[in-house]
Order: C-alpha cells, then sequence, then structure tokens
C-alpha cells in the first residue's frame, strides 16, 4: 500500500461565542444564521484514514474499540462524499483518537469531523483549499467548519438568494481580533446527553415559540461581536456571548417538550461567574448543548478564574486558549 493511501490529521473543538442553532438543509448542514467561534488549544482529536483496495465495507473504531452504529454510518456517509468528489470507491479503514469527552456538549464533532476531512481528503488524493475543506467538514458536523481554521473563525450562512447555497456556507479565519481571551471549561458532567443537538436542534426550530426572535437576535449579536472582537472589547464579547447562550437555552426549554441540558450545577458555575464580576474579575459565561459552563476571561486572569471555580464547585476547570488550525500531521508525509 502506497503512503498516499493513508493520511492522519489532528483537529481541535471550537466553542461558538455566537451560536449556530438551527438548520435550513438538513441534508447540506446549511445554517439559518452565521456563527462565530473559538476553536480551542485542548482536547484534540486525532484521526487516520487508510484506504483498503478490495475491503468488502469501511470500519471505524473509536478510541480503539468498534464504533456505535450511528457514529459509524456518520462517518460512512462522510466517507462516501469524498469518494464521489475523488472518483476513488476504495473503502477505508478509520481510527478516531479523541481527548474530548464524546456527546457531552464540549464540540467533539466539531474537532472530529474537521480531523476527519483533512485525513480523509489527503488519503483520497483530494486538493482542496481551506474553504473546500470547511465546505467539506460541514457536511459531517455543521461546527466542523469552524475547527478547520484555528483561533477565531466566522461561518456563513448562505443567503435566501444564493444560486449555490452549499458553495455559500464556509468558515473562514478573522484576522482582526484584538482580545487575548482564554475559556475556562468547567467540566461538570462528560458522560453524553440524553437528547443529541442534532434532535434537540430540530425540535426548537419546530416546536419553540420563541426561537424566531432568538434567530433574529443572534443575527444582532453576530454584527455587534465582530465590532467588539476588531476592537479589542472583552467585555463586549463577554455579554454578548453569555446573552446569546443563555438565550439559546432559554429557546431550548421552551420547545415541545422541553429540552434542558442546564442542570442544578451548571446554574451554580452561572452564579459564581457574577459574583466573580461583582468582585470585579472580568468573566462571562457560555454553554453549548450540554451542562459544561465555559468561562471567557481575560489570558492573564484564567488561571485565578480556574481555581476560584473549581475550589468553588468541586468540578476541575480546564484552561483553553485560542488554538490551532486542522492539519496534517507531519509523519504522514504529506502537507498542504
Amino acid at each position: 500500500m502506497t503512503d498516499a493511501s493513508a493520511a492522519v490529521a489532528t483537529a481541535h473543538p471550537n466553542i461558538a461565542l455566537v451560536k449556530y442553532w438551527g438548520k435550513r438543509d438538513e441534508e447540506l448542514v446549511l445554517p439559518l444564521a452565521d456563527s462565530l467561534s473559538m476553536t480551542l488549544d485542548v482536547f484534540p482529536t486525532t484521526t487516520c484514514v487508510t484506504r483498503c483496495p478490495g475491503a468488502p465495507a469501511d470500519a471505524v473504531t473509536m478510541d480503539g474499540r468498534p464504533a456505535a452504529e450511528e457514529v459509524s454510518q456518520r462517518v460512512v456517509r462522510f466517507l462516501d462524499l469524498v469518494r464521489q468528489r475523488s472518483a476513488c470507491g476504495d473503502r477505508a479503514v478509520v481510527d478516531t483518537r479523541n481527548t474530548v469527552p464524546v456527546g457531552a456538549g464540549l464540540a467533539s464533532s466539531a474537532g472530529g469531523f474537521a480531523a476527519l476531512a483533512v485525513a480523509a481528503a489527503a488519503a483520497y488524493g483530494l486538493d482542496l483549499d481551506r474553504s473546500d475543506l470547511s465546505r467539506l467538514a460541514r457536511r459531517g458536523s455543521g461546527s466542523a467548519a469552524r475547527s478547520v481554521f484555528g483561533g477565531f473563525a466566522l461561518w456563513h450562512a448562505p443567503g435566501p438568494h444564493a444560486p449555490d447555497p452549499d458553495a455559500a456556507s464556509f468558515a473562514e479565519p478573522l484576522s482582526r481580533v484584538r482580545i487575548d481571551a482564554a475559556l475556562v471549561v468547567v467540566l461538570l458532567d462528560t458522560g453524553p446527553k440524553s437528547v443529541s443537538s442534532r434532535e434537540a436542534m430540530r425540535r426548537t426550530v419546530a416546536t419553540s415559540p420563541l426561537f424566531p426572535a432568538w434567530l433574529a437576535s443572534t443575527r444582532l449579536d453576530l454584527r455587534r461581536m465582530r465590532a467588539a472582537l476588531e476592537a479589542g472589547d472583552l467585555a463586549a464579547v463577554g455579554e454578548i456571548a453569555e446573552r446569546n447562550a443563555l438565550g439559546m437555552h432559554s429557546t431550548l426549554e421552551s420547545a415541545d417538550p422541553p429540552i434542558r441540558y442546564r442542570t442544578g450545577q451548571s446554574d451554580q458555575v452561572l452564579e459564581q461567574v457574577r459574583a466573580l464580576r461583582s468582585a470585579g474579575v472580568g468573566c462571562w459565561a457560555t454553554m453549548d448543548a450540554g451542562p459544561n459552563v465555559k468561562v471567557l476571561c481575560a489570558g492573564g486572569q484564567a488561571v485565578p478564574v480556574a481555581e476560584r471555580l473549581a475550589g468553588a464547585t468541586g468540578f476541575p476547570a480546564v484552561i483553553a486558549r485560542p488554538g490551532p488550525a486542522a492539519a496534517l500531521c507531519p509523519r504522514t508525509g504529506a502537507g498542504r
């Protein structure tokens, strides 16, 4: 087997400061609104894709064990997209190693499908630029479009009259960010959540009476967030991120039946964040589709904020800073 038939890539999760919640197209994974995130420098996923000419089926392993059926099916569907583009029908072995808990609202699918996109494209000989890789990663998991890039990234929703919505929806890095930020991740529950993000998103869009208002407000939040990042206004960035996240959770909780990811422990962390602010420490909370809380603060405040939150709650607090783009591992001998 030639070296070109195998590739290994690493990618990191990202945390949205202006949330992605709601699709206009399920198959193409097209969002209803733009979103903006920070890729982390912790919790990487490493994925190896090896083409196997003559093999009857794909094989997917996760952390050394056969992947769950639902995960395996998602990966195979993704590989089918890659095979269509490459005109190579070889089946593959996909081996993924995670350092982030899967399905716990810690953006494991973002890093996972970004790594898979980069590795699969290389293994199947696709010559894709970063925008194309972002579009490809999006088809596996919407937020993976952002994890293709390091630092802060903006994922574009296609306009209502875009002639090719698929081509119009990709992420790009934000180069004019003027803040020195860190995220303190408070790990309250690393087990899988009871309602997947995909199901929760569908239910919210279909049944929540608050969703249209939240969608309108998140579009405004996006414009304000970009301006605050470029102005170096960390307080405005934090206020927007916290409001956007809590608004999303209120919208989830108004779905039918309600979806509640926040727990009493989540609320305890939120109270601690408010107490820190009252004491003059600039920090703001955000939450994805899960109970774990991420706390935005200045880079220089990350250690004391993490120590305060861990001490007050009894849960571990991991410090994350802006992290790298998804990339091939050098040992594959391939690069772009």
